[in-house]
């Protein structure tokens, strides 16, 4: 099958994994409650843009008003002769703990309307998945491409019941969650499976009826994608197969799922203002994420419940691709 296969297939059986574990009482009588969250986890590392930069780097901290800008700093004169050197060659860095998507920064602020969508209607719901992955693509292809990074966007297969992809079934037996695919950069996900549950899995929409939950569960999958572009996945993978304990795999696989989560939360954070993410249901998706997590009795391999929780606000509050590094946090933040 190859790397590329066998790659995809393990990404297909992690994500089959990620169960729902239902915390506390009923969702009016959670969320309506003060909020009482975590800390939120602090990476453990100097980012690119702090003083630790090597030579050539920016020289000072972006913040989260920064726009990226292609406009040059002065006019050119009459009298300036063309640079007939050669364009620079872009080194990318496709390790987890320096890899080039930390220089990223923070996504733009965009305009993109969910609309007043049905979770329980299959082609209302397929419409804004279509809808919002586009969205992804006009915030992360930008912020990746100015670094060097080539992009290009994902693959939607998104089925009314089930399907098969190159990775599997989806949703896979008993299970409710999206799915993405490396071998074929497709996301494959099932709405009824999302909105009603699967089994004995409950559904999303079955812990919180708002779009938003599902469509932040759509971006953490296109965190999957990013980590593949960026060579995140392959390192990732590779440490894999040199790791020869479970318990060391699944402690890699959790910091993973915790990323693509975190990135997630960064995307959802870039269209609160058109989506609209209001001050509520801000607060039911930062809920909706203490409730989503590794589940008792399967493998510890998407984080508990509470590091869930801390990754998506990360994402959302820090907002900056390099604050989203769970290689270098402390390894209680991604248990």
């Amino acid at each position: 099958m190859g790397v590329v296969g066998v790659l995809g297939l393990v990404c297909g059986t992690i994500a089959g994994l990620f169960v729902l574990v239902i915390v506390g009482a009923a969702f009016l009588g959670s969320s309506s409650g003060s909020d009482t969250t975590t800390p939120i986890a602090q990476p453990t590392y100097s980012p690119y843009d702090e003083p630790t930069r090597s030579r050539g780097e920016p020289t000072s901290s972006p913040t989260q008003d920064d726009v990226p800008t292609e406009r040059p700093t002065q006019r050119p004169t009459q009298d300036d002769e063309p640079d007939d050197d050669p364009p620079r060659q872009v080194t990318l860095d496709r390790s987890l703990k320096n890899n080039t998507v930390y220089r990223a920064g923070v996504l733009p602020r965009l305009t993109c309307r969910a609309g007043n969508v049905s979770i329980f209607s299959h082609s209302q719901l397929k419409s804004l998945i279509l809808k919002t992955g586009k969205c992804m693509d006009q915030a992360w292809g930008p912020i990746l491409q100015k670094q060097g990074i080539p992009f290009s966007p994902p693959r939607y297969a998104i089925a009314a019941r089930s399907g098969r992809g190159a990775c599997g079934d989806y949703p896979q037996r008993g299970s409710i969650v999206p799915y993405y695919c490396p071998r074929n950069n497709t996301i494959y996900a099932s709405t009824s499976a999302m909105a009603r549950g699967n089994g004995n899995s409950r559904g999303y929409g079955q812990i919180i009826s708002w779009h938003g939950g599902i469509i932040s569960m759509m971006a953490h999958e296109y965190g999957h994608h990013v980590q593949n572009l960026t060579g995140l996945l392959d390192s990732w993978w590779g440490q894999t197969l040199e790791t020869s304990n479970q318990n060391g795999k699944l402690a890699l696989s959790r910091r993973l799922e915790l990323q693509a989560t975190c990135f997630g939360g960064m995307w959802m954070r870039s269209v609160a203002a058109s989506y609209p993410v209001s001050t509520s249901s801000r607060q039911r998706l930062f809920w909706f994420y203490g409730q989503v997590g590794d589940h008792p009795g399967y493998p510890r391999d998407h984080g508990s419940t509470a590091n869930n929780h801390r990754w998506f606000r990360q994402g959302w509050e820090k907002n900056k691709a390099y604050q989203c590094n769970t290689w270098a946090a402390p390894s209680s933040t991604t248990s």
